[in-house]
């Protein structure tokens, strides 16, 4: 007699574990290696200077790909990039249904179109506290509050049990667009019993309160009728709160609101397309806004990360088409500085100050407040859900393990916390790690997407370091030089501040002696005579450079 194969529930993260951002968490019910599945959120992260040329980079799905015809949907807990932006570049690889709530399904609705994949997407617009299944899975969405519109939680009920997952979130008593965090549902699923509560970790090292919007609203009301030139509001557009209080400072200092960014243009559809600003004044275009009185003229601009083709690196530049600023104006960043974009808001910072420009910042004035937890409401969190399980997500390392230390102080009896790639089992005795899956990433270069570990990038970041010396010369039948050594460097300093007249005839003449001392057996070889050639000439670079650069030898053969 056969016996029937036991369930397991588990649960997979190929990306936001260790890092904040693209995040891509997977949860698996069933037998062993028959599992069916779900996909929570598909998201991309950004490129830095590790990564030159790449802009976006997306989790690289290759195990749930192999198991795609199990991958029951891609459930979308709310519109941010790090969250939603993968599912249209990524979608065709998994071809799964995505469920997603109105603004949500509105931007990514916009995305499928944009990537000539629309008609081909089941995307199911859900309602906000829908309750649906999933084969195995139960399903349940629990408003909470971010800096998006219908951010949401989802509940994952099982045979085995239930998974509070909750996406980005804080508790935002004024919240000002949506409803405030949905405390007696997520109350009643902590007596009902939660086995594990996957949590955001962006702030865990933030004492207190996130903070409401309604405050940041209050100020910038305040802040905008004390200037008295051009008055610019850089923010995340995606914070469809704060572009609100934006529209609001303006309306009651008596000035009238230009989108300026594609972003902002966007998410302005889709907050209209729920509803938001019915009885707000019409907006003006770029161009008839050049031609009202700097008193009278708010910008709502994107670029607060120093974006460099973002609207407001445009505008600092010069190169925007229709936007100037001049001496008196003001730009306020309603936003804080991301970790790693530094630099480069600094330097957009520095354009403008330097053309006369007004700068406040989220230092200067309350003109910010995070999307994210902090202590106070991790620990409020834990107490209306009181999961036997924490497993701290949307972090770095750092913050993941923050969060674990805390969620022990708050008497969680079990905890794990994950890399991109673990595969842990949840049970009533606890987590534990079962696997170790694939996971990368892959880089966006260009029109091409790639895996990380491709030679082109590999090559780029080489280069950028140590430059590139490509050396060229011919040879005919009978093995004599028919075009002399050329030399030509890329990246590298002229170590004898002569034009580089001597350190290319030093390369060129090395080559040609090389060449000349090979034996004729050597010379039949081009393939070793370029070997040759490049063990001299790469022993060479570092008695000039101190460092070895990239180095391309290449013999040209007659037929």
């Amino acid at each position: 007699m056969k016996h029937k194969r036991q369930n397991r529930l588990v649960f997979v993260p190929l990306g936001g574990s260790n890092e904040i951002g693209m995040n891509l968490n997977l949860y698996g019910f069933g037998p062993k290696g028959r599992e069916k599945w779900i996909m929570v959120d598909f998201g991309v992260t950004f490129g830095n200077a590790e990564t030159p040329g790449v802009e976006v980079i997306y989790p690289d799905p290759t195990f749930i790909e192999e198991r795609k015809a199990d991958l029951l949907a891609i459930i979308l807990t709310h519109a941010h990039e790090d969250h939603m932006g993968a599912v249209a570049p990524l979608w065709s690889r998994l071809k799964a249904p995505v469920y997603a709530t109105p603004f949500t399904a509105y931007l990514v609705r916009d995305r499928l179109k944009e990537a000539g994949i629309l008609g081909e997407v089941e995307l199911h617009e859900i309602g906000l506290s829908s309750r649906f299944s999933l084969g195995p899975f139960d399903l349940e969405l629990v408003t909470l509050t971010h800096s998006i519109p219908e951010p949401n939680g989802l509940v994952i009920r099982t045979d085995i049990g239930t998974i509070l997952h909750t996406g980005d979130w804080k508790i935002d008593p004024e919240p000002l667009v949506g409803k405030p965090t949905d405390a007696k549902t997520l109350l009643q699923l902590g007596d009902e019993g939660v086995l594990a509560m996957v949590c955001d970790s962006t702030n865990v090292f933030t004492i207190g309160m996130a903070g409401s919007e309604a405050g940041v609203r209050k100020n910038l009301i305040e802040l905008v009728g004390k200037q008295t030139g051009r008055v610019a509001i850089a923010s995340f557009a995606s914070n469809v709160a704060r572009m609100q209080s934006a529209v609001e400072a303006a309306e009651a200092n008596g000035r009238t609101v230009c989108l300026v960014g594609r972003s902002m243009h966007r998410m302005m559809g889709a907050a209209r397309h729920i509803g938001l600003f019915a009885n707000a004044k019409a907006f003006i275009d770029e161009e008839d806004a050049a031609s009202l009185p700097k008193s009278n003229v708010l910008y709502l601009c994107t670029g607060s990360q120093g974006e460099p083709r973002a609207a407001l690196s445009r505008i600092a530049e010069g190169s925007h088409r229709h936007v100037k600023f001049s001496s008196g104006d003001t730009v306020l960043f309603s936003s804080r500085v991301i970790p790693g974009n530094e630099k480069s808001i600094f330097a957009l910072q520095n354009a403008l100050a330097g053309q006369g420009v007004n700068i406040i910042t989220e230092k200067d004035h309350h003109i910010h407040v995070s999307g994210h937890p902090c202590r106070d409401e991790l620990r409020q969190m834990y107490a209306w859900a009181r999961p036997k399980i924490a497993i701290p997500v949307h972090g770095e390392r750092r913050h993941l393990i923050e969060h674990g230390k805390l969620a022990r102080k708050l008497q969680v009896p079990h905890g794990f916390v994950p890399k991109n790639g673990d595969m842990t089992e949840l049970s009533e005795t606890g987590a534990e790690l079962v696997d170790e899956v694939y996971a990368a990433r892959l880089f966006r270069d260009g029109n091409i997407i790639a895996p990380e570990g491709a030679g082109a990038m590999r090559e780029r970041k080489y280069l950028s370091f140590g430059g590139m010396l490509l050396l060229t010369f011919a040879v005919d039948k009978r093995t004599r030089l028919s075009a002399e050594p050329v030399a030509r460097l890329f990246g590298l300093p002229d170590p004898y501040d002569n034009d580089f007249d001597q350190v290319l005839d030093e390369l060129e003449g090395l080559a040609r002696s090389t060449w000349m001392k090979l034996s004729s057996t050597q010379k039949q070889d081009l393939d070793a005579a370029e070997t040759e050639v490049f063990r001299k000439i790469k022993r060479h670079t570092r008695t000039i450079w101190g460092k070895t650069p990239h180095i391309e030898i290449v013999i040209l053969g007659s037929e």
